[in-house]
């Protein structure tokens, strides 16, 4: 079928949104993608939700901004897709759709994503599949990461013999880890463009470290470093993962823009470098995607600790676009009941499917007709 994915991270560039043709077991094909970005007035609108959440934490009401924040997410879903849709001169079968993630927080069993599945099934006049999450943490498992399954899928569309680890870099970096029989180990390594976004951001210098300029102006802290992967999570054995904001950062306003950057690029790979320890063989290849296999001094920081790291795009995938697919392929699965988690990727006892279906409005008062 053809499926259309979504993905609205946490760096809160805007919607990305792609179509593959997919039976949520093997890709066919690629179809169009694109970013819709979020506008000042929008993103400001998410940033505070966020900062909301993060005081909220889960305990009593959810803070009235939540609900604003949405109705921004789910307009900007809207105009995504129906972009989308032009584009590709037709609708999707169905739409794998996984909101705005406010807060994130297994062990309590809660992971707070904003926006509304049946307006965007009404606005598409398509299914949606969302809340893909919520079983996995109900049932004990991390609820992340979610996309293994589908970096399977690209391992076999590639060609590529196992073992072989596929590294996403977005506000949080995750590791995907395909042995050469298929078995799947995954886990959050720690911050990727996360950390860095929000210290460049505080200090007015943009959205982001373009080209990686200000980590290779710097000079890297190594007592700082040291401290920062004495954290809890790179001690942690098997499944786990992150909400980007489990790292402090009241230590950057002692450094320059510079420096506190540096530090932090340092910060992603050696986090990177220290995961492969914990898996079962270290990857003959990489594949990196997301906004971060763009960051030059990032990538070459890879290199030198993993070997063989191709961006995304070098290797003919959309290193941009993978998340957004991920949701597509997973959407497809879950409509064929098949799993999207795994003992070995978030930590469920068993291989567990997920998702709940949104029938457009329309559609459903046919079907109760």
């Amino acid at each position: 079928m053809l499926v259309m994915g979504y993905m609205s991270g946490t760096s809160l560039d805007g919607v990305d949104v792609a179509m593959i043709e997919t039976d949520g077991e093997s890709i066919e094909r690629f179809g169009p993608a694109l970013l819709v970005p979020f506008t000042d007035a929008e993103r400001a609108v998410v940033v505070s939700a966020t900062q909301d959440a993060l005081d909220w934490d889960g305990y009593g009401p959810q803070p009235a901004s939540f609900a604003e924040a949405a109705a921004v997410i789910d307009a900007a879903h809207e105009r995504a897709g129906l972009e989308l849709i032009a584009q590709a001169g037709r609708k999707p079968d169905l739409v794998g759709f996984h909101g705005q993630t406010l807060l994130h927080r297994p062990r309590r069993q809660l992971s707070v994503q904003i926006g509304d599945p049946q307006d965007l099934a009404d606005a598409l006049d398509v299914p949606v599949v969302a809340a893909m999450r919520q079983d996995d943490l109900r049932a004990g498992g991390e609820g992340a990461p979610l996309v293994p399954a589908y970096h399977a899928a690209l391992t076999r569309f590639l060609g590529l013999k196992g073992p072989v680890g596929f590294l996403n870099l977005g506000g949080v970096a995750n590791l995907t880890w395909i042995g050469a029989d298929g078995e799947l180990v995954a886990f959050d390594t720690g911050p990727a463009n996360g950390l860095i976004d929000l210290v460049v951001q505080q200090r007015g210098a943009g959205r982001y470290d373009d080209g990686g300029r200000l980590a290779a102006a710097g000079q890297v802290d190594r007592q700082v470093l040291a401290d920062l992967l004495s954290h809890e999570h790179f001690r942690a054995r098997g499944a786990k993962s992150l909400d980007r904001y489990d790292f402090s950062l009241d230590w950057v306003w002692d450094y320059t823009l510079e420096d506190a950057v540096a530090t932090l690029t340092a910060f992603t790979v050696d986090s990177v470098a220290l995961a492969v320890g914990s898996l079962p063989e270290a990857p003959a290849t990489w594949v990196v995607c997301g906004g971060g296999c763009h960051n030059p001094v990032l990538m070459q920081g890879l290199r030198e600790r993993l070997g063989d790291c191709r961006a995304a795009d070098s290797v003919g995938l959309r290193s941009d676009f993978v998340e957004a697919e991920a949701m597509g392929f997973l959407a497809a699965r879950s409509l064929r009941g098949l799993p999207l988690t795994f003992p070995g990727t978030t930590g469920v006892a068993a291989p567990l499917t997920g998702g709940r279906l949104w029938r457009p409005a329309c559609a459903a008062a046919m079907v109760q007709g």
